[in-house]
């Protein structure tokens, strides 16, 4: 059966990267009738950050990539590590090291001034296992795999064959003097002991494989089929980092992006069809992903593209789960919102407009408050006389004086009503449409833009329209 994992380590937020890994891997799992099984790579406790393991499994769940096994934590298994160590010591693959922090630091320096590749000069490889054991009990030590001088050569589905030589490749420490493993040695422990039979993961651990396929070789298993996807880039081709813009899965997601569309965008960075389909729902993924078609080189990550994925995902919604998904978005704005039906009217007028949910709270803020912000421009431009900055010109006063007696004489204040009569007044005074209609949507909206004028006037009801009509009127 074929079994992936997704194994991000608990260092903070899950980064836009990791997600691509998660959703590859879930997608080449769920393609194949699969496992697609999560492990916490929690080993290097310097980098680790206290609540990011329930973030990741947060954020997961957010996303809906469901995962097929209770969640592995690296940092429970150390006794699994260490029996692997020693099966490393006895077998002569590895060896203790005792060098201090010191002797490797001056010896760095060394190699650099040198314009040498800095690497391990295996001081510690010949001291005997009599002697290392007995070192052992007087002095800290790190435990290294000695990595053999030959080419190292493997398979990989998206770049094919891959070689290294090991004289290149330093002997990698295995077990830190804290006693937990490295990344090198619990990653091929673990895969082997969960069934990985793929490993799909990121381009920058590539030149780590080598090392991995050693660490098979001497313990005797079969190593996994490797996929090393692509790097993910900024616009001008530098490595996607937080300097150029969010990459923090939970900032696309707490400023309101919908995990379909966000997904179906990063499906799409390094991965593509014959076709070169665009939208697609997580079936459609499922059903026709494959690794052979991911490329090989960086994918760029294009913000303004998921702008408008999302825009396209958040007007397919049904006007119910689109306000559900904007609740909080309203309640994070302050605005009550126990009137489910009112606010479902209110987003609808606005729903070919919405990019993301965050933009929900102002494009519908007129209709949930009672005192609405007049936008300066708006007021300059459309109400305001030009040159002046406290009079309305008459011509607009009397216009909205009129409109004022017209509304008033509305019983349906519906929407075709509303225009009906509101055109009626335009043609008795021989009047443009515009010189009508902007002042009264200013008027109501404290904005030059918004919802369908008539549709609007009729959902904020005519007692409000009448009283902020008169308001603008009485207060400029």
């Amino acid at each position: 059966m074929v079994t992936v994992r997704f194994a991000p380590s608990p260092t903070g937020y899950l980064h836009i990267g990791g997600l691509r890994t998660a959703l590859y891997n879930y997608l080449f799992a769920r393609h194949n009738k699969g496992k697609f099984l999560l492990r916490i790579e929690d080993t290097d406790r310097t980098r680790y950050v206290e609540g990011a393991i329930e973030k990741l499994i947060e954020v997961l769940k957010w996303c809906n990539l469901e995962y097929d096994n209770i969640p592995i934590i690296q940092s429970q298994r150390l006794d699994i590590y260490k029996k692997y160590v020693d099966e490393l010591l006895q077998k002569d693959f590895a060896y203790r090291c005792f060098c201090t922090s010191e002797r490797l630091e001056e010896m760095r320096k060394n190699q650099i001034a040198k314009k040498q590749p800095p690497k391990y000069d295996r001081c510690c490889k010949d001291i005997t296992k009599e002697e290392s054991e007995k070192m052992a009990k007087e002095k800290t030590f790190t435990v290294r795999m000695k990595m053999p001088s030959e080419e190292i050569i493997f398979n990989d589905v998206i770049r094919g064959d891959v070689k290294f030589h090991g004289s290149l490749i330093d002997d990698q420490i295995i077990l830190k003097t804290d006693g937990y493993p490295t990344y090198h040695l619990a990653n091929v422990v673990d895969d082997h002991l969960m069934d990985v039979t793929h490993v799909i993961r990121g381009e920058e651990w590539l030149s780590s494989t080598p090392k991995h396929i050693i660490l098979y070789k001497y313990f005797g298993w079969t190593p996994p089929v490797f996929a090393h996807l692509p790097l993910l880039l900024n616009s001008d081709k530098s490595k996607l980092s937080k300097r150029q813009g969010d990459v923090a899965v939970e900032d696309y997601r707490d400023k309101g992006y919908l995990q379909e569309a966000l997904l179906n965008y990063i499906a799409l960075l390094g991965w593509s069809t014959e076709d070169s389909q665009q939208i697609f729902t997580k079936e459609n993924l499922i059903e026709k992903f494959s690794l052979e078609r991911c490329g090989k080189s960086g994918a760029i990550f294009d913000i303004q593209k998921l702008i408008w994925m999302n825009g396209e995902y958040i007007r397919k919604l049904s006007i119910d789960e689109l306000t559900n998904r904007a609740i909080p978005f309203i309640q994070k704005a302050g605005f009550d919102t126990s009137n489910f039906d009112f606010l479902k009217k209110c987003i609808l007028l606005e729903q070919d407009k919405i990019k993301v949910l965050s933009d929900v709270p102002h494009l519908i803020d007129f209709f949930l408050k009672d005192d609405i912000i007049y936008d300066e421009k708006a007021m300059q431009k459309v109400i305001k006389k030009e040159g002046t900055s406290t009079t309305l010109s008459t011509s607009i006063a009397d216009i909205l004086k009129d409109i004022i007696n017209v509304y008033s004489q509305i019983q349906n204040f519906s929407a075709q009503e509303i225009e009906s009569e509101t055109r009626k007044y335009t043609e008795s005074k021989s009047l443009k449409t515009s010189q009508i209609f902007h002042p009264v949507r200013v008027a109501v909206s404290g904005r030059t833009e918004g919802p369908s004028l008539f549709h609007m006037l009729e959902l904020l009801g005519k007692e409000k329209v009448l009283l902020r009509i008169t308001k603008i009127i009485d207060t400029l």
